[in-house]
């Protein structure tokens, strides 16, 4: 199995959604507060799918 670095913009969207989560774990922010888990957990998804798959 061959690892690739994510492109560009799949990095910036899953670091977008990580940092959304965490601010939203400390911050009352209404939709982002109660899906921070999800929020941080697709982030990191997305990170995985990109470094696998070549070209994503």
């Amino acid at each position: 199995m061959k690892l690739s670095a994510p492109k560009t913009p799949v990095w910036i969207i899953a670091a977008v959604l990580g940092i959304l989560g965490i601010v939203g774990k400390f911050i009352a922010i209404q939709f982002i507060s109660a899906n921070a888990f999800w929020l941080v957990a697709i982030g990191f998804v997305l990170l995985f799918l990109g470094t696998l798959i070549s070209g994503f």
